[in-house]
């Protein structure tokens, strides 16, 4: 009859205590994610006590010399972009991707070195011992007993048919991608703080036209109101002119609102608190003609700056290295084995115990999955390369559309200068004919509509020119120039 072996009571218990404590283990995966408060991730405001953002310090040291301005803070075009490329969210995304994937790349790079672990051991078993028939045994159970092992272990991958230099290849290419994609955020952000700089500056400069549209209509209403208390026109005049009045006053507030909406947007774009308040340096820059910049050297300047196209570039040879990877799989794998170590019944070993080896790995059947996996990869890579003709297409349309609109602006400066001359000269002689009794309140009206009309068109064609060069700028990847 078989023997029957029991565990000692203190066997048991430590048994026991391990499995609760296991168990215990396992249950703290079941626990919600430790998910942080959005409080933490919120901008300070600026009327919060110690709550001064650094950009807009008080010290001279703490601004930088293009911001500070006869003692007060002026935002030049420059600065502005400054501030965005150092506090917009989007740039500091970019830079932390380019930092993975150069880990990346020296996670692809640790195949080439040996790896090195220590492993250590207990165990207490016992099991039946199952010998031929007619060899003679003292006990048909071998154990129990405790075993106790510790030592070094060792592996070097000597060749692998290329997976590994494919595939540092690709992370490598991957790291060219993503300094190209964060080259191109970077443009973005100074695009749109090109935007939304001179659209700040454009709604300042019509707040001006309103306040001085106003002044206008109620200087033709005391007019107006003089002529009709000598009997000159009607009381229709007059309360035509009060029409006037009040939706002069309407625009202003449409004005000033504006001037709000940009000045919030202006703060977006740098990554500053949307409600902080800013001056804005508007020098203009100098007006130049279309004519200056050939197209020709516009479309090749694009195709070989543009960030777009250069990461395009590197996704194609990551594509390349990864139909490397894939050919790979068909070739053997070579890895160097070694280890050292002791094992024993004792809680401190003393028999040694070693292994050095090569071993030799060669799949020769996978369910057809690397011959999909390299026609997968193939088809990836076809993909990129016509994705990249797209975008060349794209990136010329974009400097076609660009310099276009350019030239557009550029001939409506012309013509609102002209505008806005002509419609001075009629609001002045309109005026005087309707001083004399000559004219009708509908001339002078009209008149006063067509010069606020050709003010606001003039100062929108100008900032608009400001905007459409730097459109060009960027769509030819020289928005930055040397700040990139």
């Amino acid at each position: 009859m078989r023997r029957l072996t029991y565990l000692p009571i203190e066997q048991i218990k430590i048994i026991l205590l391990l499995f609760v404590f296991l168990m215990a283990a396992g249950c703290s995966g079941y626990h919600k994610p430790d998910v942080p408060q959005i409080d933490n991730f919120m901008p300070l405001s600026p009327e919060a006590p110690g709550s001064k953002p650094p950009e807009m310090s008080t010290a001279k040291g703490d601004m930088p010399p293009s911001l500070v301005r006869s003692g007060e803070h002026w935002l030049t075009l420059e600065g502005c972009v400054l501030i965005a490329l150092d506090k917009n969210p989007l740039n500091r995304a970019a830079k932390e991707g380019v930092v993975a994937v150069e880990e990346a790349v020296g996670e692809a790079r640790a195949p080439y070195f040996p790896t090195l672990g220590v492993r250590s051991g207990y165990s207490r078993w016992q099991r039946h011992a199952f010998l031929p028939s007619g060899v003679p045994a003292t006990a048909d159970e071998i154990g129990p007993t405790d075993e106790w092992s510790a030592g070094l272990e060792t592996r070097l991958t000597l060749f692998d048919f290329g997976e590994r230099r494919a595939k540092l290849q690709a992370a490598i290419a991957e790291q060219g991608m993503a300094e190209e994609d964060a080259a191109r955020i970077r443009q973005d952000i100074a695009l749109d703080v090109h935007r939304s700089f001179y659209s700040l500056v454009a709604a300042r400069e019509n707040l001006l036209v309103a306040e001085k549209n106003l002044a206008r209509t109620e200087d033709h209403l005391g007019l107006i109101n003089t002529r009709h208390e000598a009997g000159a026109v009607p009381i229709a005049d007059v309360y035509r002119a009060r029409v006037e009045v009040a939706d002069s006053r309407l625009e202003l507030v449409r004005a000033k609102n504006l001037v709000r909406l940009t000045s919030g947007d202006l703060n977006t774009a740098m990554g500053l608190p949307v409600e902080l308040a800013v001056e804005v340096d508007a020098r203009g820059e100098k007006i130049g003609s279309p004519d200056d910049i050939a197209l020709d050297q516009a479309f090749d300047q694009a195709v070989h700056m543009r960030p777009v196209l250069k990461s395009a570039l590197q996704r194609i040879a990551a594509r390349r290295h990864r139909v490397d990877e894939a050919r790979s799989a068909f070739g053997p794998t070579m890895e160097a084995q070694g280890s050292y170590g002791w094992r024993d019944d004792e809680f401190t070993p003393e028999d040694e115990e070693w292994l050095v080896g090569l071993s030799l790995d060669l799949p020769l059947f996978t369910g057809f999955s690397r011959k999909h996996k390299l026609s997968r990869t193939k088809a990836e890579l076809r993909q990129t390369e016509a994705e990249t003709l797209r975008l060349i297409q794209q990136v010329r349309q974009e400097v076609w559309t660009a310099h276009s609109k350019w030239t557009e602006s550029f001939e409506a400066i012309q013509a609102a200068g002209v505008l806005v001359k002509d419609a001075q000269e009629s609001m002045r002689t309109t005026r005087k004919r309707y001083e004399v009794g000559a004219g009708t309140i509908t001339d002078l009206l009209d008149a006063q509509t067509a010069l606020a009309r050709a003010e606001a068109m003039d100062v929108a064609a100008r900032w608009d020119y400001h905007i459409a060069k730097a459109q060009l700028h960027r769509s030819t990847g020289a928005l930055l120039g040397g700040t990139q």
